[in-house]
């Protein structure tokens, strides 16, 4: 009986938290910020696996004013969430981090990102699987492009990870915005399960890694 009831368990798990292209409910969220309002700000982008909870964990540094969930990396003209998951788009999936560079910089920028993921991992995050997650660093710039590509080398040899560092670097070109429902997912749908058991998770291990960076209203 023991054993049946964890098959049961491991089963109910991994039908919980399958992956981020489990179906969600459509909602609409209003922007927390205009675009006349944020186009003040510098800007960031990045890929990292699940689009969900790396716009969460961005947006709960201290400095950064917004983070969208969108698609980049592909030349695929407006792709849409459901053409993106078949991989056949290019496109990952991307969070637009709009921050303040005055309260936060490029670099620590970079530090989060690389600490919120396993840089080894190829074409995927976690339970995440497919080119669409796979993790792009996008420079806008020569002075973007020479931090990252030091803090990759530095990654590499710091004899931290057995397995080469997977992150591609490649020149920004275009964001595409995902649909609104999208948009402050864990906020809005903290009851489900990949929320629960993948997102929170992995945005608490950062919180406590570099507390002083984090908002006292955004912590997990």
């Amino acid at each position: 009986m023991k054993n049946v009831s964890r098959l049961l368990f491991s089963v109910l798990l991994i039908i919980t938290i399958t992956s981020c292209a489990q179906k969600t409910r459509k909602q609409i969220i209003e922007p927390h910020l205009t675009a006349k309002q944020l186009s003040g700000y510098s800007q960031a982008t990045f890929a990292a696996g699940c689009f969900w909870h790396e716009e969460a964990l961005f947006e709960s540094i201290k400095g950064v004013k917004e983070a969208v969930s969108g698609y980049a990396g592909g030349t695929t003209n407006n792709p849409t969430y459901e053409t993106c998951e078949t991989g056949t788009t290019d496109h990952a999936e991307t969070v637009n981090v709009y921050y303040d560079s005055s309260v936060v910089t490029y670099p620590t920028l970079l530090k989060i990102y690389f600490s919120g993921q396993d840089p080894t991992q190829v074409n995927g995050q976690g339970p995440d699987h497919g080119t669409q997650y796979r993790s792009i660093l996008f420079y806008r710039n020569d002075q973007e492009k020479r931090l990252a590509q030091a803090y990759i080398k530095s990654m590499q040899t710091s004899g931290k990870y057995e397995a080469p560092i997977a992150v591609q670097l490649m020149p920004f070109t275009k964001f595409w915005q995902a649909e609104e429902y999208h948009q402050n997912y864990i906020d809005r749908n903290p009851g489900s399960g990949y929320v629960q058991m993948v997102s929170i998770p992995e945005i608490k291990k950062l919180q406590k890694e570099y507390p002083q960076l984090v908002k006292p209203d955004h912590i997990y």
